[in-house]
Parts: structure tokens; sequence; C-alpha cells
């Protein structure tokens, strides 16, 4: 469970690991099947641990139809159940919304009111509580990765051994930093803030922003691994690490247990939970 208000929360003396296989089977063109669905058993996989952290809020869904495969990860927000039913109402939204597609012809425009239905689903579910969820969301069709995010969800793509960073993150040290490069504070004011890894914008906030959608989609090539993970797994594991892993040529589903292995046997006395989402790309060439 993650609390943006307060930060740190009574650790446990153990960590208890979750991994989860998600197995991916194939659609007829009228039928789509969400939960642990979606493409092949070696093209998808996702693997979970709960941290230090006493309630595992994070969730994690595929699906697959006829239009593309679609992953969700959404990181709760909230005190005790809050954050894991702000979760789970996310995913359920969005994957609910793109299930009648064959064809997705805008993911940008699908993302916006995806996020917007599950945003206030959130707040009339919630009412006066406090509680949201960190979303990410990417969607593969037969050529290109489309990804949209709301607060602190990490999306990359292992390409040739290098693993490229495509998101940025709704965080107060990305968004100071973008407003110095526009000129609207001075350089000192955002030295000052490039610690501040608070999360400004999350799906089920007063005042949802802006999402932050891939500027131009990304053209697949085959054999390309896409990652989406929460802060329990980038936040404990250094990215040169985290490339080394993904390289490895063990079956995907064992990539992602050994990419939670890695962030458990950090040190941290305040780990989050963690999720690792992996995507590997099967493009045919014409």
């Amino acid at each position: 469970m993650k609390d943006i208000w307060i930060v740190g929360a009574a650790a446990l003396t153990g960590l208890l690991a979750i991994g989860i296989r998600l197995i991916l089977s194939a659609m007829d063109r009228d039928s789509g099947e969400k939960g642990s669905s979606g493409c092949s058993q070696a093209d998808a996989a996702a693997a979970q641990t709960i941290g230090n952290k006493e309630i595992q809020s994070d969730r994690v869904e595929f699906m697959r139809t006829v239009a593309g495969t679609m992953a969700v990860l959404a990181d709760g927000i909230g005190n005790r159940n809050t954050g894991k039913l702000c979760a789970q109402l996310t995913v359920d939204t969005i994957l609910d919304s793109y299930e009648p597609y064959h064809v997705l012809h805008n993911p940008e425009y699908f993302f916006k009111t995806a996020f917007n239905e599950a945003n206030s689903r959130i707040q009339k579910t919630i009412g006066d509580r406090r509680g949201g969820a960190s979303t990410g969301v990417v969607f593969l069709d037969r050529t290109f990765l489309h990804y949209a995010l709301a607060g602190d969800i990490r999306i990359a793509i292992l390409r040739h051994g290098e693993l490229i960073p495509l998101s940025r993150g709704q965080t107060m040290d990305v968004l100071a930093a973008e407003a110095w490069r526009e000129g609207k504070i001075a350089r000192q004011e955002a030295l000052w803030s490039m610690e501040e890894k608070r999360i400004w914008n999350y799906v089920g906030m007063d005042g949802f922003h802006e999402l932050e959608i891939c500027e131009q989609p990304v053209r697949l090539k085959d054999g390309d691994t896409v990652l989406m993970a929460s802060r329990g797994i980038f936040e404990e594991v250094p990215w040169g690490e985290l490339e080394d892993v993904l390289m490895s040529d063990a079956p995907l589903q064992e990539v992602a247990e050994r990419v939670v292995h890695a962030a458990e046997r950090k040190p941290s006395q305040e780990k989050d939970n963690g999720s690792v989402v992996l995507i590997r790309a099967r493009v045919e060439t014409i």
C-alpha cells in the first residue's frame, strides 16, 4: 500500500513476494478476455512484491482482442483497503472500455476518455475518503507501442540490449524541470525541487490533470521487450541492474520474477509495493 500523504509505515519482519503468471490466450474477433489473459505464454509476464507494506495495493491485468494487447498497472493510493479498491476500479474501468474494440484507431483519445471515466468512478465510490491510483497503460497493436500514465509509473523498452526509458512520470521533480526549461521558474528553484518525488497527478484526485501520453507511437521491432513498473521496483533496482536482468534468455515469467527478487534483496526498510510487467513484441515482417 502506498500513501502519498504520510511517508513510511510499520515494516514487516519478512518480505512476501508474489509472482503472478499471466498467460495470454488468443481471442476470436467478437470477444475479449480480461484478467490472466492476452498474448501467448512466451509474450507476457508479470510479478509482484508486497515490499514492507501490510497490503498489496498494486493491480496488474492484461487483455488481448483483435485490436491488440493492452496491459494496465495501477498502484493504489490510500489508507488500508482504499488504495487496493481504487487500483482495482481503475484497472476494471480501463479494460472494460477497451474490450469492445476491434480496431483502436485513436489510442490517445481512448486513454483520455478511459482515464477520466476511471477518475470519476473512483470519486463516486470512495466519497470523502482520500484515495486513487498511479496508473500506467501500454497498448501494442501489430506495429506500434502506445502508452499513457497518470502518477509515477515507469515505462521503457529493451532493444538490442539497451533499456530505453519512455515515460517521465508526474512527480514534482519532473514538473520543476519542465517549468525551468520553459522559463517559468529560476534554476535554483528547480534545483531545490529536484529532491521532491511526490506525485502531483493521479487517477481519483480532485482536479485530475492531463495524462502523460507518448508524443509519438513507438514502432516496434521483433523481440522488443516492453517494461512497465511501479515504485517498489524502479526505486529499488538501479537502471543498469534492471537492464542486465532483462537481457537474460530465460523465459519471460522467470525474468519478471528475477526483477522482483532483485528488488527484495535491497536493504531498504521502506520498500513500497512493486509490480513489473513485461511484454515481448512479435512483429511480422512482410
